[in-house]
């Protein structure tokens, strides 16, 4: 855990150049717009350790697959968003001296992340082995208002000296990804040009031929006028273009470098038509200037706050933690284009590859149902229904038949490409996540004409999958589930995991009570659905519902709790507090051998079933099934602790809820996990959210009608949410004298609030 970065409500602050924790701040104050994304990589050449990162969503690259022992049904590659071409470039030389901050003394160094209007800032004075000392001041910002366009005021003024600098000013697609499976560049040249003030570069991933094209304008002002240019140099090499102009620095004068970038992909514009369209979007940028377009950029900002924020007063940490993660949330997500979903570290670093994981569904749909028009949670649905027939291919390459969908616990675009054998064809209950995830959806919004639209089809598709994947056990009289890997990602291979096994019966109930639905709602959609999935109604539900009536799920009568897998009580059983710190965490300390003999628990299992689920048990199984696990549980998945503290809520545990919500909501602002330089943990931060809203707040919803059973944690003195539900605008405030809740927008409204009914107006 590190604590380097200071409080602040609307600011992510640090002081000071530690070259040991640059990785991390350079995922911690990364920007983003929904479209590309940046690190937060200095914008002058760094020798230092480094991670460099710009994306674009929707690019990727089948990395060829690397494993030691090569299984049957391996996918051939592993999916990759990658490091695309470097826009933020300005080097600076001074008398053959590099502005290098690994090599300079540096001083009063200060990165600020200002959320309210994503922005982020940096200055320092850098002191060159000659003496010479410069301080540079730069801002940038990736535009919520035009998606394609980021902006760069770099700053420079010389303090004790005058004389010339020479800036290089480029673009430069020859970049790397430092998860290459083999060391492999991944992008080819396809154009370049350079002229003055001016330079762009298109380039195509290798195999996927997706075309990017990166250009840039600069201008150089001094007091509000142009700069004249001593000497422009245009510089072209194999997939960079840029500029090299000779400047004069005036001692205690500040000279600005304007640099506009346009970065723009095939994925929506005509590979043929992109050079043309990069520069149109360059004149725009460059014609609005940087004060205009950052005007129009902190305006979206605004708007989004408006619709998700949640204010904490008297707790600046926790309120620092929430919105850092509702931002990154807002900046990787806007939900315009159904072809994209969240990868789990978004735009701030490479791994997992950033593909599209079950976190999705699981965690992060409830978040845009909350705090956005349906449209957005529509669309994350309708990506995996267009992905159906890949889900289908999938399960057929493992040897199943007849329709039956696998959805991929890894991909960019339905087919799987994950190489972990334990998780990729073990860790089968994130199938369901889908199911759960119209549950979610068509309770929330009331729109079940969804199921005739799209959901029935991947309903019959995944209950097909789980319908094949049991198997009888004439010792036990019941269906069992063999060889799977539950949420607990620290046990591998096991049978019969409570979780799945209880997700999977879930699942072929509720694909029937759809069938049901669109039988009555729309009889000839049906009989299409029907036609297209040669869906033999009768024979296929009497067989779900036998497996539903006979499945076999895991218990320990004698402690009156769920067995998260057969055999679990075999396990020496410790708890988390017997660890020793110099163990922790055990996913970098312990062999996998270890790991997978003790009894600790990554993530919640049992627990994250109940969550799902809680109608399903009453107050005394949850308690007695929370205080045996959560005390196991090391919390080394981010995905974890939100869970925990939703629980913690509902039993009352106060301070265990509280102290597992700063766990979530400052996961990568603290690194708790030694990982966030990595990039943060995008995915989780929904689960952040969910922590205050489902958490503290008590929301639930049940049968079309809102439930809230809120309490405070202590150390606040108040908080408040806001949510869209079916049409209407909540506003939702807990303070130590009650609760007051707001129809801001919308029809009539009955809610229940600590079980009383309150009509809202």
């Amino acid at each position: 855990m590190k604590e380097y970065l200071k409080h602040h409500e609307w600011q992510i602050i640090e002081e000071g150049l530690d070259p040991h924790y640059n990785k991390i701040s350079e995922s911690v104050f990364s920007i983003g717009n929904g479209r590309m994304g940046q690190r937060a990589n200095f914008e002058e050449e760094y020798s230092g350790e480094t991670l460099r990162g710009s994306y674009v969503a929707g690019v990727y690259y089948p990395d060829k697959t690397r494993v030691g022992w090569w299984k049957n049904g391996y996918p051939e590659y592993f999916a990759k968003v990658l490091n695309a071409p470097n826009w933020i470039g300005i080097h600076i030389s001074i008398e053959n001296q590099k502005l290098d901050l690994a090599k300079c003394k540096v001083e009063d160094f200060t990165r600020i992340l200002d959320m309210k209007t994503g922005l982020l800032s940096r200055s320092f004075v850098a002191t060159f082995a000659d003496g010479k000392k410069v301080r540079v001041e730069s801002k940038r910002f990736c535009s919520m208002a035009h998606g394609e366009i980021g902006a760069i005021r770099y700053a420079i003024t010389p303090l004790n000296f005058s004389g010339k600098a020479f800036l290089s000013i480029y673009v430069d697609a020859d970049v790397v990804n430092k998860d290459s499976n083999y060391d492999e560049k991944f992008w080819e040249e396809v154009y370049k040009a350079a002229s003055e003030g001016k330079a762009i570069v298109t380039a195509q991933t290798k195999k996927t031929f997706f075309h990017v094209t990166t250009g840039m304008r600069y201008v150089v002002e001094s007091e509000g006028k142009k700069v004249n240019y001593g000497r422009i140099n245009i510089e072209q090499r194999e997939k960079f273009a840029g500029n090299i102009i000779q400047v004069d620095l005036v001692e205690g004068k500040e000279l600005v470098v304007y640099k506009y970038a346009a970065i723009l992909s095939s994925e929506n514009h005509p590979k043929d038509q992109l050079v043309a369209a990069c520069n149109k979007v360059l004149d725009e940028a460059f014609t609005k200037k940087f004060d205009k377009l950052f005007e129009e950029h902190a305006k979206v900002w605004e708007h989004k706050w408006e619709e998700c924020d949640i204010t904490i007063e008297g707790d600046i940490a926790a309120q620092q933690g929430i919105r850092f993660n509702i931002f990154q949330l807002t900046q990787t997500y806007t939900g315009e284009d159904e072809r994209l979903n969240i990868g789990p570290k978004g735009f701030t670093g490479e791994k997992y590859g950033g593909s599209t994981y079950w976190d999705t569904e699981a965690y992060c749909l409830p978040f845009y149902l909350s705090t956005s028009e349906p449209k957005v949670a529509r669309n994350l649905l309708i990506y995996r229904y267009k992905h159906l027939e890949k889900a289908i291919e999938n399960a057929k390459k493992l040897g199943f038949k007849d329709g039956a969908a696998f959805y991929p616990f890894v991909t960019m675009n339905g087919e799987e490409c994950h190489n972990e054998w334990e998780i990729t064809f073990e860790e089968i209950h994130r199938t369901s996540a889908m199911a759960y995830a119209m549950r979610d959806y068509v309770e929330y919004t009331g729109d079940k004409n969804y199921f005739t639209e799209f959901g029935l089809e991947v309903l019959i598709g995944i209950a097909r999958f789980w319908a094949q994947r049991v198997n009888f056990s004439a010792e036990k009289n019941k269906y069992v589930i063999l060889g799977v890997t539950g949420p607990n990602e620290y046990e591998n291979n096991v049978n019969n995991n409570w979780y799945t096994n209880y997700l999977g019966a879930w699942t072929l109930r509720f694909a029937q009570q759809a069938i049901d639905y669109v039988k009555s709602a729309d009889s000839k959609r049906f009989g299409e659905i029907v036609s297209k999935t040669n869906f033999k109604e009768q024979e296929e539900t009497s067989k779900w519902k036998e497996i539903v009536e006979k499945m076999y799920y895991p218990l320990d009568e004698k402690r009156g709790i769920i067995l998260q897998q057969d055999g679990f009580m075999d396990k020496e059983i410790l708890r988390v507090s017997e660890l020793k710190k110099e163990d922790r965490p055990i996913n970098q300390k312990w062999s996998w051998d270890r790991i997978l003999r003790s009894c600790f628990i990554k993530q919640a299992d049992v627990l994250q079933g109940i969550f799902l689920f809680e109608d399903d048990f009453d107050i005394e199984t949850i308690r007695k099934n929370y205080d045996f696990y959560e005390p196991l549980t090391v919390h080394e998945s981010s995905l974890s602790p939100c869970v925990h503290v939703i629980l913690a809520s509902k039993l009352g545990y106060k301070s265990s809820a509280y102290d597992l919500y700063l766990r979530t909501a400052r996961l990568d602002l603290d690194d708790y996990n030694n990982d966030t330089e990595e990039g943060c943990h995008i995915t989780s931060m929904a689960g952040t959210w969910m922590s205050v809203v489902k958490g503290f707040g008590g929301m639930r919803i049940r049968e079309g009608k809102l439930y809230f059973n809120p309490f405070i944690p202590d150390q606040w003195k108040s908080y408040s949410f806001r949510i869209e539900f079916r049409g209407r605008v909540l506003k939702i405030k807990v303070s130590k004298d009650g609760v007051e809740t707001k129809l801001e927008s919308g029809a009539p409204l009955t809610i229940d609030v600590k079980g009383e009914s309150v009509e809202l107006k």
